[in-house]
């Protein structure tokens, strides 16, 4: 009983509605309840999500420590789904006010860089997975290599590792998502980049069988400027992290604080 409450308190907290708190119980814990005595549950825990705001100075004391890292890059949006993250109770209205008032020239500038959007279609989760390396960070030592999902636009892997070129640290990246889920998708997109030769070749062995294994599909070329979900998503983690960093390492590089060399990159 205490592990159930404990379960329904953790998941009012980060914002989830009545229907999403049965459900997690459901699939994850074997706990079934219904819509009713969910509601009573919550009226005993003293769960009410009107009356259970936070207060509004601790709202305003997280989102000027968030804003002073990256967090100055985010919208309201993110800005708000963080505030859930930890447990802050306070509606999107309220952030989007908050940030207005601390922040107004962030706000505005990032209400001039909205992102227009070109169509993608696929037909379901793990029919395409998306691969591709992000150098922007890379002349200060951290390069990145991410997949996404084609549908979902879930994040299958997003790992920072010295390089993004050994094809044998790509198949491992590549080796341990397949290993996790238990399976591999139908295709996988990427550029002609060596780093993705053994990737290529692991993909058809394991989609030897396949009915499309014949038409030599399971692996898809294309420039990096043309794979939509990767270059997507690239977009956002420059606009709410990446950007902190590449003006903070810029400055450190502009005061002679780093010269770029192989000592530098490691430290």
């Amino acid at each position: 009983m205490e592990e159930r409450e404990e379960l329904i308190r953790k998941y009012f907290r980060l914002g989830l509605s009545n229907l999403e708190i049965r459900s997690m119980l459901a699939i994850y814990y074997r706990l079934l309840i219904s819509e009713r005595h969910l509601k009573r549950l919550m009226s005993h825990m003293n769960l009410f999500r009107r009356n259970n705001r936070t207060p509004l100075i601790s709202v305003l004391n997280f989102i000027e420590e968030e804003i002073q890292g990256p967090g100055q890059l985010h919208g309201y949006r993110w800005t708000h789904h963080r505030c859930r993250r930890n447990g802050l109770s306070v509606s999107k209205k309220t952030v989007r006010l908050i940030l207005s008032a601390i922040d107004p020239d962030g706000a505005e500038h990032r209400k001039r860089r909205r992102l227009v959007r070109r169509r993608y279609i696929t037909r379901g989760p793990n029919i395409v997975w998306h691969i591709d390396g992000y150098d922007k960070l890379k002349p200060y030592g951290v390069a990145m290599h991410g997949c996404v999902d084609g549908f979902s636009r879930t994040v299958i892997w997003l790992n920072a590792f010295y390089t993004n070129n050994n094809p044998r640290v790509i198949a491992g990246y590549y080796f341990e998502a397949i290993s996790m889920l238990e399976g591999c998708p139908r295709v996988v997109r990427g550029d002609r980049g060596t780093e993705n030769a053994f990737i290529c070749q692991m993909q058809r062995f394991l989609r030897r069988n396949g009915a499309d294994a014949q038409d030599n599909c399971v692996f898809i070329y294309g420039t990096s400027a043309s794979n939509q979900r990767n270059e997507s998503f690239w977009s956002m983690l420059r606009k709410h992290f990446g950007q902190f960093w590449i003006d903070l390492f810029g400055s450190l590089q502009d005061e002679g604080c780093y010269s770029g060399d192989e000592l530098d990159k490691h430290l």
